[in-house]
């Protein structure tokens, strides 16, 4: 994949992937209230999702992704609500995280465990939380079994770790958490803030890489992703799982 062109088509979008935050604020209230917890947003994008943290916790956040452009975009939205004393952001891998053991009382992930994977980022970012703390993650996840086989095998090809709910709660506690709750996101929280943005993006994209073969090819596939989840949304989608750890 030409990353370049992946960061063009998605650059300043709301967000780059599920979310809006009644469903961020419907999982941070399955959590009991903690008096300015230390909160550690990993993969935080733009972070719709940080900001309406800081505005629900009243704790210190600290938000890390890779892209810089992402960071800038947070950074932004930080100096505009006025955060800027809780809510810091860092330019650091999920793969590179040398943060004190124990020091989050809370670590959220939205849509961005994939990249390490579920059940290695449960095991992975334990050790970060403190004893009993919590961890919030939202995952692609079969809402249904027997899914058809077009879209089937389009998961086994973008995401051959994607399970079902019911197996991702056996992961979740045989890597030492307990389940508080999960919900599935529901339709809504991918159009508003991303696949509606999205689409418009690629038509300008259309046009500028009309001539590149990579550029058309990623177009397709963004394009094919959205057509499927028209049609096959009900079989699949982004559950929060909301957890604590054990000890």
């Amino acid at each position: 994949m030409d990353w370049e062109i992946f960061f063009d088509i998605h650059k300043d979008l709301p967000r780059q992937g599920s979310g809006r935050d009644e469903y961020t604020q419907k999982a941070f209230e399955m959590i009991p209230k903690i008096k300015n917890p230390k909160i550690l947003d990993i993969g935080c994008g733009p972070g719709l999702q940080t900001i309406k943290l800081a505005k629900l916790s009243d704790g210190e956040i600290i938000g890390i992704d890779i892209h810089q452009p992402y960071i800038d975009q947070l950074e932004k939205n930080v100096k505009k609500h006025s955060l800027n004393q809780r809510v810091k952001t860092i330019n650091k891998s999920m793969f590179d995280m040398d943060f004190q053991e124990g020091h989050f009382d809370i670590i959220w992930a939205e849509g961005s465990i994939f990249i390490i994977g579920f059940e290695q980022g449960l095991k992975d970012w334990k050790k970060f939380i403190k004893p009993n703390g919590y961890l919030a993650v939202h995952e692609m996840t079969w809402i249904k079994n027997n899914p058809p086989k077009e879209i089937y095998d389009y998961w086994q090809q973008v995401y051959p770790a994607i399970s079902t709910i019911d197996k991702n709660l056996k992961i979740i506690d045989k890597c030492g958490y307990k389940i508080l709750g999960h919900f599935a996101l529901p339709e809504d929280a991918w159009w508003e803030f991303y696949y509606d943005p999205l689409q418009n993006r690629l038509k300008d994209m259309k046009v500028k890489y009309m001539n590149n073969p990579e550029g058309l090819e990623l177009i397709a596939e963004e394009e094919k992703e959205i057509d499927l989840f028209i049609k096959y949304n009900k079989w699949y989608g982004s559950v929060f799982y909301v957890m604590q750890k054990k000890s």
